[in-house]
């Protein structure tokens, strides 16, 4: 299927969600959150990443509300902080996120981190909420294939989606394989590893052959292995070139070379050794 950023993954609950969108991890609350993402809706992006931690929901929900584009063509994700945890407190964290945006509806609601003995009473919590209608899909967020496999059998219903840290530093391959096989869609946080690594030379030889930039290409990466992928600026400039991706393909040796770069290198959280 030739991708474009208009396309849409169909989720295992039927919701369709954007393959590229906007993250705002460490975007300043206010103008600046608010001037990336209108930046974003103009050029055509309709999946925006936010979260409680990050401190800008407030600023998200206001810039979707002033871009003047229908409600339904918009996909917003907020996530569940670790301080929330637990069924009822969940509940609550939902509402003061919902509250914060301004919007009825949140498209995606993710257990952000896989908080030990809570965890499954926050899931429940997050099923409620989408029983309810009050978010259309419902995910976890930095969980290993091992959390999953301890979640997926003890749950009426899988997660929608998994989001991770994930770039060819850190090629998960058996959490990709894994969520293929449940109906669980990855999404890629970090793509571009915070700009760490770009000066790399199997980076540099792919991007000059392609003559792209490492950023594109490492984009176009994730999205060739199935992918969602939000990569995060608050510059226009960078928010449009990182959708300047649908209009090549990585060839096959390529994607391998890519793959090989891999080494279990996180440049956030590691969830790998959490009980």
């Amino acid at each position: 299927m030739a991708l474009s950023l208009e396309t849409r993954v169909s989720l295992n609950d039927g919701t369709k969600m954007p393959v590229l969108g906007l993250g705002v991890w460490q975007a300043a609350p206010g103008k600046e959150t608010r001037t990336a993402v209108a930046a974003a809706l103009e050029i055509g992006y309709r999946l925006i990443d936010t979260a409680k931690l990050y401190g800008n929901e407030r600023d998200v929900g206001i810039a979707v509300r002033e871009s003047g584009i229908r409600r339904d063509e918009i996909f917003v994700t907020t996530k569940l902080w670790n301080s929330d945890h637990g069924y009822e407190s969940a509940l609550r964290a939902f509402e003061r996120s919902r509250k914060e945006l301004g919007l009825d509806i949140v498209d995606l609601y993710l257990v952000h981190w896989p908080v030990p003995g809570l965890r499954h009473e926050s899931w429940k919590a997050l099923l409620r909420l989408r029983d309810d209608g009050l978010a259309r899909s419902v995910g976890v967020s930095n969980y290993t294939a091992r959390h999953l496999k301890e979640l997926v059998p003890a749950s009426p219903t899988q997660p929608s989606v998994n989001q991770v840290e994930f770039h060819p530093f850190l090629y998960q391959k058996e959490l990709l394989s894994y969520c293929e096989s449940h109906g669980v869609q990855l999404e890629a946080y970090s793509p571009l590893m915070k700009g760490h690594r770009h000066d790399d030379p199997v980076l540099l030889g792919i991007a000059a052959k392609y003559n792209r930039t490492v950023a594109q290409i490492l984009i176009r990466w994730s999205l060739q292995h199935g992918l969602v992928v939000i990569p995060k600026s608050v510059r226009a400039e960078r928010i449009r070139e990182n959708a300047s991706v649908f209009d090549f393909e990585l060839r096959r040796e390529d994607m391998e070379r890519l793959d090989a770069l891999d080494e279990r290198s996180h440049t956030a959280w590691n969830p790998d050794d959490l009980p």
